[in-house]
């Protein structure tokens, strides 16, 4: 017989959201396109934001590049983190150019009441180890209103110009909650 964990134990559900960069906009509407195959409907699409924090993008991508925000309606575990962020690898090779280099690239990222965390493949000393070679980076964290950063948050997040974007994915995510006050069980 199963036995219920104790309520200390239970996982709130979180927000899946995806910060996807790109230069033309038909790759863009294919990811957009998996992604939704992957997680269901979209609820919040950001406008385009110009992405001009680094080059790092360019030698691959091109330039001018641009940075899409979009959430998805259905609420997850924090651990579907690491299969988002492998689905979002497979969907970036799969829109590749033939020189191997993205059209698209997918960061997907989780929220809640309290913090942005994002996924990453690149160990940093702030990052926790999840499994399958994915590392959790908190991004940003929610006080007094608004968005605050850490020391190693992204420069394009810590400039603010998403904070924007992230408080109405917020504002749908505790809609949500209101909605359905469940919670998960952990993996």
């Amino acid at each position: 017989m199963k036995r219920n964990p104790p309520a200390k134990y239970l996982v709130e559900p979180v927000k899946l959201f995806a910060a996807l960069l790109y230069r033309e906009s038909g790759p863009l509407e294919h990811a957009r396109e998996a992604l939704r195959e992957a997680y269901g409907e979209e609820d919040f699409i950001s406008e385009p934001s110009p992405f001009d924090h680094t080059d790092f993008y360019k030698p691959e991508m091109g330039a001018p590049l641009f940075r899409l925000f979009v959430s998805y309606r259905r609420l997850v575990p924090p651990s579907a983190l690491i299969a988002a962020k492998l689905e979002a690898e497979r969907i970036e090779n799969t829109l590749c150019r033939e020189d191997g280099g993205r059209q698209v690239n997918i960061d997907p990222g989780i929220l809640d009441y309290q913090k942005v965390v994002l996924a990453s493949y690149k160990y940093q000393g702030q990052k926790i180890y999840l499994g399958q070679r994915v590392w959790a980076d908190l991004t940003l964290y929610y006080r007094k209103g608004g968005w605050s950063k850490f020391e190693w948050t992204f420069p394009d997040f810590k400039t603010g110009m998403y904070d924007k974007i992230l408080l109405e994915v917020r504002r749908l995510y505790k809609l949500q909650r209101l909605e359905d006050s469940s919670a998960v069980e952990p993996a």
